[in-house]
């Protein structure tokens, strides 16, 4: 057995003065813990401790941590070639994780550009739908059609896609572009009112765009297919691209291996990240249509698309996708992710007594705990450690998006450390 670090190492003291945290006002955010090692489901510490990560690092390591066949790939590649210039050159892990996507994607979403993250990803899907337009000799479409409760990212083209109002950037209000804004179309009802919308400005519009089946960090909030089929119908009616951000969905956490997939939908353009490497690099696709890609194709050099990161196509990164697409091939993922499911809906069911619980829900291998008003997370986060858990509360909840590995005995830990931690009196709504 490892013998633990000091609990406070000296790295963490050192470095402390110097590293800005993400999400976190650091006047009082409560101190990072320092981790020194991941294994499977679980995140080891510097003092010694063992968590049950309940979030698999933010929805990417779906098969777990330091997965022996992605590690290996990795390894291989690194001796070959860690990374050349995408603008130019070609390199095989790139080439051949494109043409994989393309097939495991429905329809003709055929053309992949990568880039290093998915707030970069949904930049290139913006711009790309309007250019689209732009190529075509259709001026005026500059605006997205998005919708309330969404969340995009944090550069500025997607904080001005995300919640203008309920959303994290709302102090940048002002100083981004102004998108149309509307509500879901859940219902019949619903989507006449989009309709109605979309009449007035459907001129103005290059796309919409939507986070199917699960709008992620505007609260986990959830709708079922026919929205996306209403959005799909509706989208061609009035001539619009539309966009899945898939960010968050992709690789099996809804339920399916894509989330366009429960709707039988295939979307003009779709954005992939998170699991895309199995959470071990950073690597992002936005894939398009054939007739998408078309608008660009031109003996016009001003019809290219002009984007292109450092880093894109990073055969490293490529290489750890590869493999992690293997798994998902070779292993059960999406079996694994129908017993999660079952499991965290019967595991959190005794939320729904706890005070100030007001919703319960399970969609795939995501189970959200929504209070009816903002609780004292950091309190609820010190309890989830103190019971053995690694999850991190946000808005009105707590949520668990677990590896997709998880072994029984790990999701029941998880599942019984929020129920338990509901119970105390240090998590209650603030006043």
């Amino acid at each position: 057995m490892a013998k633990p670090e000091p609990a406070d190492p000296e790295w963490l003291a050192r470095g402390a003065a110097h590293v800005w945290l993400p999400y976190a006002q650091m006047k009082h955010a409560l101190a990072p813990l320092p981790v020194v090692r991941t294994r499977g489901s679980r995140i080891h510490l510097a003092d010694g401790r063992e968590l049950v990560d309940g979030i698999a690092s933010w929805w990417t390591a779906c098969h777990g941590y330091n997965h022996p066949h992605i590690a290996d790939a990795v390894r291989a590649q690194l001796e070959k070639m860690p990374h050349v210039m995408f603008g130019g050159l070609a390199h095989e892990p790139a080439y051949r994780l494109a043409a994989r996507l393309a097939a495991l994607l429905p329809g003709d979403l055929e053309r992949v550009f990568f880039t290093e993250s998915g707030s970069v990803a949904v930049e290139v899907a913006i711009k790309m739908a309007m250019q689209y337009w732009m190529n075509r000799g259709v001026a005026g479409r500059r605006k997205l059609l998005t919708f309330r409760g969404a969340y995009h990212g944090d550069t500025f083209a997607t904080m001005a896609a995300c919640d203008p109002d309920e959303g994290m950037h709302a102090l940048f209000k002002g100083a981004l572009a102004e998108h149309v804004i509307a509500d879901l179309p859940r219902d019949a009802a619903g989507e006449a009112a989009l309709r109605a919308t979309l009449t007035i400005h459907a001129h103005e519009l290059a796309a919409v765009i939507v986070e199917p089946l699960v709008q992620g960090a505007g609260g986990m909030l959830f709708h079922d297919a026919e929205v996306l089929r209403r959005l799909r119908a509706l989208a061609d009616e009035f001539g619009l691209l539309l966009i899945f951000d898939e960010i968050f969905t992709g690789f099996g956490r809804a339920g399916t291996m894509f989330a366009c997939e429960a709707a039988g939908v295939v979307p003009d353009i779709v954005t992939l990240s998170k699991a895309l490497t199995g959470g071990t690099l950073p690597l992002a696709a936005t894939v398009a249509r054939k007739k998408v890609f078309d608008a660009f194709w031109s003996d016009d050099p001003a019809h290219a698309l002009m984007h292109g990161p450092t880093y894109m196509g990073n055969a490293l990164a490529c290489a750890a996708a590869n493999a992690s697409l293997d798994l998902f091939e070779r292993e059960p993922r999406l079996e694994q992710a129908a017993r999660i499911s079952a499991m965290l809906a019967a595991g959190l069911e005794p939320c729904r007594r706890a005070p100030g619980v007001a919703d319960v829900r399970v969609m795939g291998a995501i189970g959200v705990v929504e209070f009816g008003k903002e609780p004292d997370r950091a309190a609820l986060q010190r309890r989830l450690i103190e019971r053995g858990v690694w999850a991190r509360p946000f808005g009105k909840i707590v949520y668990l998006t677990p590896a997709l590995t998880i072994a029984e005995s790990d999701l029941k830990i998880l599942t019984g450390a929020i129920c338990g931690a509901l119970a105390r009196e240090a998590v209650a709504p603030k006043v």
